[in-house]
């Protein structure tokens, strides 16, 4: 009898899994709620207006369309009941399953004050994406016709809070939003003069990296005219803006802002308590499921949890056991591993421990500015600067899904590069606290 696999999730991981099972005697059900792989590393591009949605997105019934032993179904998933082994849609569809990969991934987390989530929107989705832009391009466009100078900066004033790679790169292209895209587009604010903040709660951004590397993304930030302040926490967010404690025992200050980006965060789906409690399993601090060395649940070797939904360590030998970092080359191979132990299992064999491959990490900070730290089979590899941007730039187009999204990407990035513009930048609707100031 073919055995039924279900993916619960099409990112990173889900997406790789089910490639991974292409050849194998299975009859495979993809669920997302989305209809669309997203490639979340170019997201902020979006919310920037530098690329369109679909140049990172594509159409999951496409994508698995030379796959015939994929099902795709459109559906939220709200429970697992393990012991029926079958999962349960929010429209009441109940699917069954042999064997379970969930890889539902992550969303913001605003550390227990859920209330600033309205004030200060995550980027995770399309739909964020769209928001962070609408407020973005708006509040020029509130500046433009507001008379008292206090509010006209208060509009003009962009926070970024969290100073990760997401972070960083939103940051950085915001600065050159207003520094090269829009100078010449309004008649009476400068955009030029907009003053664009990154806080971060730790001693440095980018605090993955090595850092020399860190020091130097915060130079080339500072060099694009973003103000970067460290050791600063976030105590409140509201319409207006935001107070924050600056280092040391001094009191709080308020930042007046009326749009502000949260890149502080992250926390598990949901899903991933609820399997929790069905199973047996724990749960970190974060919400992400304990996993075993396969990346099987606890008394469950039929389910497998990947992704940012995962607490997961790499079994390297000759190594200690480490934790798995929550990016994408790792839920990559989390899939192709969990793929490969359901091949292993119905074939009677031992499943093999997951092992995490680091090639190390990038970010990018404006045009012509990045940071690379690789680990190359050799040795490490660390350098900045131009060279780290193309080769983020080639790095990213690669990884992209699709001849045709490399290819609009490839012409999107080459257009902005000489032109300095951003196509990318219709809104609609207004929200009323900018059409009334």
């Amino acid at each position: 009898m073919t055995q039924r696999i279900v993916i619960i999730g099409c990112g990173f991981g889900g997406l790789e899994a089910a490639r991974a099972l292409r050849a194998a005697d299975v009859s495979i059900t993809l669920v997302d709620k989305t209809n669309h792989h997203l490639f979340q590393p170019l997201l902020y591009q979006v919310a920037t207006a530098g690329l369109s949605a679909p140049a990172i997105a594509a159409p999951v019934r496409h994508l698995f369309r030379a796959q015939p032993n994929v099902t795709t179904l459109l559906g939220d998933v709200v429970a697992v009941d393990a012991g029926a082994r079958a999962v349960r849609l929010r429209d009441g569809n109940v699917v069954p399953y042999d064997h379970l990969i969930v890889a539902a991934g992550a969303t913001h987390s605003y550390f227990g004050r859920d209330d600033w989530a309205p004030f200060a929107p995550g980027l995770k989705t399309l739909a964020d994406a769209f928001e962070i832009r609408r407020r973005v391009l708006l509040a020029f466009e509130a500046a433009e016709k507001e008379d008292d100078p206090r509010l006209r900066e208060a509009w003009l004033t962009f926070v970024v809070i969290g100073g990760g790679p997401t972070g960083v790169e939103m940051a950085g292209t915001l600065a050159e939003i207003a520094r090269h895209t829009l100078p010449g587009e309004f008649r009476r604010i400068d955009p030029a003069r907009a003053r664009i903040l990154l806080l971060e709660g730790g001693p440095r951004v980018l605090q993955a990296m090595p850092e020399a590397l860190s020091a130097s993304a915060r130079r080339q930030l500072e060099k694009l005219g973003v103000e970067v302040q460290v050791d600063t926490r976030v105590t409140g967010i509201d319409a207006g803006g935001l107070e924050v404690r600056p280092p040391g025992d001094g009191p709080a200050q308020r930042i007046a802002s009326r749009c502000v980006v949260w890149a502080a965060g992250v926390a598990a789906s949901a899903l991933g308590r609820q399997l929790a409690e069905a199973t047996g399993a724990s749960v970190d601090r974060a919400g992400r499921v304990v996993v075993e060395a396969d990346l099987s649940l606890p008394g469950h070797p039929e389910i497998s949890v990947i992704g940012d939904l995962a607490a997961a360590h790499s079994h390297l030998a000759g190594h200690a056991p480490r934790p798995v970092p929550g990016v994408s080359p790792a839920a990559k191979q989390m899939g192709r591993t969990a793929a490969s132990n359901i091949v292993r299992r119905m074939a009677g064999r031992p499943t093999e421990p997951f092992r995490y491959r680091d090639y190390g990490n990038l970010a990018t900070i404006g045009r012509n500015s990045a940071v690379v730290d690789l680990w190359m089979p050799w040795r490490r590899v660390q350098f900045s600067g131009r060279l780290a941007w193309l080769f983020w730039l080639f790095a990213h187009i690669y990884f992209l899904i699709g001849f045709r999204n490399r290819l609009v990407v490839l012409i999107d990035w080459a257009s902005a590069y000489w032109s300095s513009q951003r196509y990318a930048r219709v809104v609609t609707g207004i929200d009323p606290a900018l059409r009334d100031g």
